[in-house]
């Protein structure tokens, strides 16, 4: 199924071609990112090209910065020249290192639910 989401092959409607990938140190999984190739309506305002987390355990180290330098060199060797990375407004940690990873903040969101969302453009 992964293989057919990276090549686009058969997806639902709503769906945009995207890879999956675990963040793992040694044999233990850190982490989770996803890397959409495209955007569509709803991701260019709440989901972005990247979404990535860290496990509790494990955040503080320097996993989500390092995720989002490899999510940046899949992305690009698959034709996105300027990445999105959307956070939650709240969500200090992330934007902070979507600062440091060159990110440019653009106009915020809300979602229907009133959630505000900060926007990220890496260029």
């Amino acid at each position: 199924m992964h293989e057919r989401l990276r090549r686009g092959i058969d997806l639902p409607a709503g769906r945009v071609r995207a890879a999956f990938l675990l963040a793992c140190v040694g044999d233990e999984v850190v982490g989770r990112v996803s890397i959409r190739f495209a955007l569509n309506d709803w991701l260019e305002q709440f989901g972005g090209h990247v979404g990535y987390g860290v496990r509790p355990a494990h955040r503080r180290r320097g996993y989500a910065g390092e995720m989002l330098r490899q999510s940046l060199v899949v992305a690009r060797s698959e034709g996105v020249d300027r990445v999105l990375v959307v956070c939650d407004d709240d969500n200090l940690a992330s934007a902070a290192v979507l600062l440091r990873g060159g990110g440019v903040e653009s106009t915020p969101t809300v979602d229907a639910e009133g959630g505000r969302h900060r926007r990220f453009w890496i260029p």
